[in-house]
C-alpha cells in the first residue's frame, strides 16, 4: 500500500471540502443534487459521513480479519439482507445531520476525522493492512466481497470523488457541472 498516496488523496478532499463549504451560500446548500434525492448541504454531509463510517469498519476488519473467513462471509450475508433498512438509515441520517451541523462544523469535523485516520495508518503494520473481511456489497458501490484494511483507508476518497460530482454548487439552476476544484 503507497501510504503517502493515501495522505495526499485525504489532504487533496479536506482542500476541496473546505473550498466547497466556504464557496457555498445558504441558497447553493439548499439547491438539489444531480442524481440523488438530497440537497447540496445533505450530500456534504453524507460525504463527510463516508469518512467518519471507515473508523467503525477498521475496527470491524480487526475483528473479524482474526476470525474464519466463513464468519465474516455469514456476517457479511446478514448485512446484505439487511440492506433495505441500511439504505433508508444511509439516506434520512443527512437529512437531520445537516440541521445540527451547519458548514462551519461540518469542516471541522471533517478536519478531526481525516487527522485520525491518518494518525491510525501510519501506525499500521504491513500485516495489519493485509488482513481483511468480506463485505456487504449491496450497501456500496465501492465495497467489494473482499476487503483489506488497506482497501478500506481507500474507500472514502472513491465515495467522496463519486458524490463530488453530484454536486450543484456551481450551478444558477441545479443542472451544472462540477466544480473544479483539486
Amino acid at each position: 500500500m503507497d501510504r503517502q498516496a493515501v495522505y495526499e488523496d485525504y489532504e487533496r478532499t479536506r482542500r476541496t471540502f473546505h473550498q466547497l463549504l466556504d464557496s457555498a451560500s445558504t441558497a447553493d446548500l439548499a439547491r438539489p443534487t444531480r442524481g440523488t434525492k438530497w440537497t447540496n448541504g445533505q450530500l456534504l454531509w453524507h460525504m463527510l459521513f463516508g469518512y467518519i463510517v471507515v473508523r467503525a469498519l477498521l475496527v470491524l476488519v480487526r475483528v473479524f480479519g482474526r476470525l474464519p473467513r466463513g464468519v465474516g462471509k455469514a456476517f457479511a450475508r446478514l448485512l446484505n439482507a439487511g440492506t433495505v433498512p441500511f439504505d433508508w438509515v444511509n439516506y434520512a441520517g443527512p437529512l437531520g445531520a445537516v440541521k445540527v451541523f451547519g458548514p462551519r462544523r461540518m469542516a471541522v469535523a471533517f478536519d478531526r476525522v481525516l487527522d485520525s485516520l491518518q494518525r491510525r495508518l501510519a501506525a499500521e503494520s504491513d500485516a495489519d493492512l493485509a488482513r481483511g473481511m468480506h463485505y456487504p456489497v449491496r450497501w456500496d458501490p465501492f465495497f467489494k466481497d473482499f476487503m483489506t484494511l488497506a482497501d478500506i483507508y481507500r474507500y472514502p476518497t472513491q465515495h467522496f470523488d463519486f458524490h463530488h460530482r453530484q454536486l450543484t454548487l456551481d450551478s444558477d439552476d441545479g443542472r451544472g457541472g462540477k466544480p473544479e476544484v483539486s
